[in-house]
């Protein structure tokens, strides 16, 4: 069990003592000590040093708001469907790169090998290739907040904690390709991908946290059990 807490103003212990009842609710268990991504900062540190070393990654300066603006056809600004990264703002490959500064007080980003098609063989989807450079392009590593981003935390952990077989939504396969290429970077091995469709409701629109009616926690007060939960699911 992985607790991804490094947001601390979007991940409060309440959130957490609600996800460990509903998964005890259904039934599922874990017999390892529960690992928390803020107390493994440390290894992404070093992930992130190691990128350094590289020349792999490079400080950017320029606001979400600013990419946004200057993307070609801008996406929703979220961490799987960030913009492309105009080529134009990049550091020269050979430049010298200042040191990482502690705390950290401003973006890093990937430089994506332009050009290069990442692929994978996904369980649920099939085969999925992307091309860096063009459908995604340098990503951010680690925050002027001095916090590693979703892509290299996720990265480290699954390649450092042994992970074989990662499931989560269809709408995270682009991510799939950055991390793909850090784990390369971090010399880590890659596990298997099984991208689910997303849980919609009658109208076909995908199901948010406003949608509190279908939570698990109003499902379970509301009657409903653990049986009939997974009998839709399993259908």
């Amino acid at each position: 069990m992985r607790n991804d807490d490094l947001d601390a103003e979007r991940c409060q212990p309440e959130f957490a003592t609600a996800f460990r009842e509903d998964l005890h609710w259904l039934g599922i268990t874990w017999r390892a000590p529960e690992i928390t991504q803020s107390a493994r900062r440390p290894f992404y540190r070093a992930a992130l040093a190691k990128l350094h070393a590289q020349g792999a990654i490079y400080p950017c300066h320029r606001s979400r708001k600013e990419v946004a603006a200057a993307a070609r056809a801008p996406h929703d600004a979220d961490e799987a469907h960030e913009p492309l990264y105009p080529p134009a703002w990049r550091p020269p490959a050979d430049a010298a790169l200042p040191p990482l500064s502690d705390p950290i007080d401003c973006n890093w980003r990937f430089r994506v090998p332009d050009g290069r098609m990442i692929s994978f063989e996904d369980q649920s989807l099939g085969p999925q290739w992307a091309t860096a450079g063009r459908d995604f392009g340098d990503f951010l590593v680690w925050r002027k907040d001095d916090l590693p981003s979703y892509q290299l935390a996720c990265a480290v952990d699954d390649g450092e904690l042994g992970i074989t077989e990662v499931v989560r939504g269809a709408d995270l396969v682009r991510s799939t390709f950055r991390q793909l290429l850090l784990l390369h970077a971090l010399d880590l091995p890659a596990p298997v991908y099984y991208h689910a469709s997303l849980m919609t409701n009658d109208h076909g629109e995908r199901l948010a946290k406003r949608h509190d009616a279908l939570s698990l926690q109003a499902l379970r007060e509301s009657g409903v059990t653990p049986a009939e939960i997974i009998a839709k699911f399993a259908a």
